[in-house]
Parts: C-alpha cells; sequence; structure tokens
C-alpha cells in the first residue's frame, strides 16, 4: 500500500539525519552504501549497553537509514506499508522486507546472537530483491 507524502519526507528526513550525524561521528564519508551499513552495524554494537530498554526513536531513525540504503541499492524498490501499517521495503518482485524489525532485534540481541543489520542488507540485496531467495530455500544456504 503508498504511504503519504508526510510520512515519505519524514522517513527521507530521518535518514539523512543518519548520514549527516554519523558522518561527523564516523569521520568518514557516509552514504548509503554497504560500507556505510558495516559502520552502523558497529556503531549499534558498541552503544547497545547504553540503548534505553525501550529504544524506539532510535529503531525508528536507523531502520528508516537501512531502509533507503537497501533502496538506494536496490532499482525498483521503494517503501510502502504492509495490511497491518507496518513500514516495508517493497521490492519489484513483490516481495519485502522490515528494516525497522532488524534494527530493533539487533540492538535488543547483538550480533553475538545473529542479528546483523549489514547481513540483513546483504540479503535484501543480493537475493530478495533479485528473486534469488527461493532458489536459497529450495537448495539450502549459499
Amino acid at each position: 500500500m503508498p504511504i503519504t507524502e508526510e510520512r515519505m519526507e519524514a522517513i527521507l528526513a530521518n535518514a539523512e539525519l543518519v548520514v549527516r550525524e554519523l558522518a561527523h561521528a564516523s569521520g568518514q564519508d557516509f552514504d548509503y552504501g554497504a560500507a556505510s551499513v558495516a559502520w552502523v552495524e558497529g556503531f549499534i554494537e558498541r552503544q547497545r549497553s547504553e540503548f534505553p530498554d525501550n529504544a524506539v526513536g532510535l529503531v525508528g531513525v536507523l531502520g528508516c537509514y537501512l531502509g533507503e540504503a537497501i533502496i538506494t541499492a536496490v532499482p525498483g524498490a521503494d517503501w510502502s506499508e504492509d495490511e497491518n501499517g507496518a513500514l516495508v521495503v517493497l521490492f519489484a518482485n513483490g516481495d519485502s522486507a522490515y528494516p525497522f524489525n532488524k534494527v530493533e532485534k539487533q540492538i535488543v540481541e547483538g550480533l553475538q546472537n545473529g542479528e546483523s543489520i549489514l547481513s540483513f542488507y546483504n540479503v535484501c540485496v543480493g537475493y530478495v530483491a533479485a528473486g534469488k531467495l527461493s532458489e536459497v530455500d529450495q537448495e539450502g544456504a549459499p
């Protein structure tokens, strides 16, 4: 389901906030590419113990960034809402990804428990968007 122009403006503003602020914090060029997603993953891990139990605001801002990173890497991908009104990245093949859920999982569970936004990004870009996920399901993990 398409999202409103107002909601889209908020998503883009949040994603740009991450790029601007983390470029300053990291001291490096920062964008929507895999290297920057990797830096955000490390940022989450370095800060996990400092996050409040309910880090909804941070999940929202970083989720916008992660979604925009995926959309930037995948032609035809865009923001949408699922049947429950949750924001998703919708791919041209009809598959979707939930970047906010993944950010929250990494914040709560961490890399040591297998929650990685970089891995999520790579799977979305390399498998889900390309329609290869069903091939992996049939053949086993790559």
